[in-house]
């Protein structure tokens, strides 16, 4: 046991995951289920008239008449979906944790509602279909490192209708100001980390030239030794940018939060609205000795010749660009 603390119990390099993932306990996942479900919390879903107001304003902001296909990444025991689908979305929720998507179920079939809910990780897995709005919410997107995020967006931008959004939030480096780095012992008879007794060390470490933390549970039983490393990224509107045009992602709107708030410099969290926008590049060229010139018509985001046909010669080679970057909201 003491070996086994030595090899975690000190600062862990960037990223390094452990392999113990707390949704898969039976114990700790039925008490993330009771957080969630708690409208006085905000340990695992917003406050409950908070989630009201999100759903408000997302569907104001991309109505469901005009973006009926709407996909929950991580969406739990489906809180939003319940409420996305009330608004008149037809909802797909996709979820890691099998006791959130059993709950979900439940509760959807008694309440005769029609959800789609799927138990599966959605970085791993393929995700199929089209939507036409991709929502995943209470910054998530800041649990995952960079090669995830670059995977998440590839897979997002290319499940995306035509003018489809993407609507995500992340936690600002302000939410950490003031946050020392610490470790702290403490005993449970039973606890959220597990039904037996068990002794906790929590610890925080600051990686702030990379806006980084890590928030470290070691929790030691009888019998067992787990390590629980929970990384989150901070971002600023200029990597998040960056990382966003990387995937293609052509309309950032910035917001303070998920209800719609005006963003500020000092704002500790962040909302994306992305707008999937279809680039065409026309070639236009005049063939020798030929009195009609081919245009091919390409869309380069998604690599897909659309046409391609005769058209009377009109000159020497350029390019023309034409871009649909244009908001409707």
């Amino acid at each position: 046991m003491l070996k086994t603390m030595k090899q975690f119990a000190k600062r862990a390099p960037l990223d390094e995951r452990t392999d113990a993932k707390f949704w898969d306990d039976p114990h700790i996942s039925q008490g993330m289920l009771e957080a969630h479900l708690n409208p006085d919390l905000e340990s695992a879903t917003r406050k409950l008239d908070f989630v009201r107001k999100s759903v408000h304003w997302i569907s104001n902001i991309v109505p469901p008449v005009k973006y009926k296909r709407l996909l929950d990444l991580g969406c739990g025991p489906g809180i939003y979906a319940e409420l996305f689908c009330n608004k008149g979305y037809q909802v797909t929720g996709v979820d890691l944790s099998q006791n959130s998507i059993q709950y979900a179920k439940k509760q959807e079939r008694e309440k005769g509602l029609d959800i789609a809910y799927l138990n599966r990780d959605y970085i791993q897995s393929f995700l199929s279909g089209e939507y036409d709005l991709v929502t995943m919410i209470y910054c998530d997107f800041g649990v995952l490192s960079s090669s995830e995020r670059q995977l998440l967006l590839a897979k997002v931008y290319d499940i995306l209708s035509p003018n489809g959004y993407f609507i995500f939030d992340v936690f600002t480096p302000f939410e950490y100001v003031g946050r020392e780095e610490f470790k702290e012992w403490s005993y449970e008879d039973s606890g959220f980390w597990s039904g037996r007794p068990y002794l906790l060390l929590q610890s925080l470490y600051r990686y702030d030239e990379s806006n980084t933390f890590l928030n470290q549970y070691i929790v030691v039983t009888d019998k067992l030794t787990t390590c629980y490393n929970l990384w989150e990224h901070t971002f600023t509107n200029e990597e998040l940018e960056k990382e966003l045009l990387q995937a293609g992602f052509k309309n950032l709107r910035y917001f303070g939060d998920v209800a719609g708030a005006e963003f500020r410099n000092d704002n500790k969290t962040l909302l994306l609205l992305l707008k999937n926008s279809m680039i065409f590049i026309c070639l236009l060229k005049r063939e020798c000795l030929s009195s009609h010139s081919r245009i091919l018509i390409q869309n380069v985001d998604k690599g897909k010749n659309l046409s391609i046909c005769q058209y009377p010669g009109i000159g020497t080679l350029f390019i023309l660009i034409i871009t649909q970057n244009i908001y409707e909201i």
